[in-house]
């Protein structure tokens, strides 16, 4: 991979992870992107730089525009995305024959995480977005499974705590 696709997946990364629930237009822009780094591969076996990029830049920006345009379908289809990814990575970790089971997880977690974005969208927001930060982040690094794991665990608590700190003193000054 190009080194400045892992540069701007950690930046999206950080900016998720602490910005997450203030940035809604770059949350749901920053899922875009990456499904679209996902999907790259799909179109073309050994997908150029230059693909993988247009590809990626250009849900973001379907996704800002989403965003900013159709607020409540772009929670609830952020809620969708992040809640079908998050469901099927805690399959993959809990269970050995995932794949059998991918399309069904993606559904039942996309359906769980639409509805808890839109009950509850500070707080799922703040989650949802630390997690996905996290995901983005670690995704730069290379180490074992488990060491993914705990740093995925451990990124999206501290942000977390950081985005529920500065949500809680906005609430107390509004």
């Amino acid at each position: 991979m190009h080194s400045s696709l892992p540069i701007l997946s950690a930046l999206l990364g950080v900016a998720l992870l602490f910005f997450g629930r203030r940035l809604f237009w770059l949350f749901v822009a920053a899922l875009g992107f990456a499904i679209g780094l996902q999907l790259a591969p799909y179109l073309s076996h050994n997908p150029p730089l230059w693909l993988s990029l247009l590809l990626s830049l250009g849900l973001g920006l379907a996704g800002a525009l989403f965003a900013v345009l159709l607020q409540k379908i772009a929670i609830g289809g952020a809620g969708f995305l992040v809640g079908g990814r998050v469901a099927i990575a805690v399959v993959a970790a809990l269970v050995v024959n995932h794949a059998h089971y991918s399309v069904i997880t993606f559904v039942v977690g996309g359906i769980i995480g639409a509805f808890l974005l839109l009950a509850l969208f500070d707080w799922a927001l703040i989650i949802f977005s630390a997690i996905e930060g996290a995901r983005l982040l670690t995704s730069t690094i290379q180490l074992p499974s488990t060491g993914t794991t705990i740093l995925v665990v451990a990124l999206t608590i501290f942000g977390i705590i950081v985005q529920s700190a500065m949500f809680r003193r906005r609430r107390r000054i509004a």
